[in-house]
């Protein structure tokens, strides 16, 4: 059985990493008449769109009306997706030959598996693993399992994860549609955390795929004091909505513990813009807390997988 699979690229004002994206999905080893790419365009302020247009007429492009973040932006890819796998490709990086056939063989051989993981290599270091999979940590913290480690292939035996980070990871479709894809009040980070998460809550599992390998430009398309909000902020508001209550009162002090770390770390770098901004992004996080407690309410109930067996997926601090 093949998979037909979309690969969505979210895209705002990347015009100078498309090609290198779109021509190496040009050279995928999986069947043509399987794949459809969709650059979803975030209301792009350069001439991203024109660009694709004229270069690769076979793109199917989404415009969106205005900038509405990463999260809105897949959603917006898989609901004009007719794949039944739902591929989500940051657009700065460049993907090997084989890596959508290593991903679709994956997710026939774990039919259990809601999510697959790609292999993400630095794009100017390609021996340097960015991430082999997510691991959520009993703090609450989410972590890129073998970030900065020379590839020698010590994960690749290691399949089960935690999660798929978004920037090359493929969807089951029913999977996406059962829980509800990412979740736009996030706008962007963390939203494939969360997802992750809302996954394992419905008794979907996620697997790493180590044939399937990109490379990635570290933080080209954000990064910074934008991204240090989001991330402040999300971080809180992914624990409070989708940690089940045993796991959270088990590991309480670690996680208020590791939020005063990332206090007392802003605290120390206030110069910084950055610093600054993960500081205002606890803040909304923490006055967001009794809005994302109702939202709490119907990811908890939706859960089926077993306390013991989720525990067993958090990972040390």
């Amino acid at each position: 059985m093949d998979l037909r699979c979309s690969v969505i690229i979210p895209n705002y004002s990347g015009l100078r990493f498309l090609r290198t994206c779109l021509d190496a999905l040009q050279a995928q080893s999986y069947p043509r008449e399987l794949t459809e790419v969709i650059l979803v365009d975030d209301a792009s302020t350069d001439d991203s769109v024109m660009f694709v247009q004229a270069n690769y007429p076979q793109v199917h492009i989404v415009p969106m009306p205005r900038n509405s973040g990463l999260a809105a932006a897949c959603n917006a890819g898989a609901t004009a997706a007719m794949g039944d796998l739902l591929v989500m490709l940051n657009n700065d990086t460049e993907v090997e030959p084989g890596w959508l056939a290593a991903l679709a063989e994956a997710a026939l051989a774990h039919p259990q598996a809601g999510a697959v993981a790609s292999k993400m290599l630095l794009f100017d270091r390609r021996d340097t693993l960015h991430n082999a999979g997510d691991i959520m940590a009993a703090n609450g913290i989410p972590r890129n399992r073998g970030v900065w480690e020379v590839d020698r292939g010590q994960y690749d035996d290691e399949l089960t994860i935690f999660g798929g980070c978004g920037g090359g990871v493929a969807y089951r479709r029913l999977a996406w549609e059962q829980a509800g894809g990412f979740d736009e009040r996030l706008f962007m980070y963390l939203e494939d955390v969360d997802l992750a998460w809302r996954l394992q809550l419905l008794g979907w599992g996620a697997v790493f795929a180590p044939n399937a390998r990109l490379y990635h430009h570290l933080s080209a398309t954000g990064g910074g004091a934008f991204a240090s909000f989001y991330v402040g902020r999300n971080t809180i508001w992914v624990v409070a909505k989708d940690m089940p209550g045993p796991l959270i009162r088990r590991h309480l002090g670690r996680i208020v513990a590791a939020q005063a770390r990332v206090t007392w770390d802003a605290l120390r770098a206030w110069r910084g813009a950055a610093a600054r901004a993960r500081l205002r992004g606890q803040l909304a996080g923490l006055l967001g807390l009794p809005k994302v407690l109702g939202w709490r309410q119907a990811v908890q109930a939706s859960r089926v997988t077993p306390i013991a067996a989720l525990s067993r997926l958090i990972g040390h601090d």
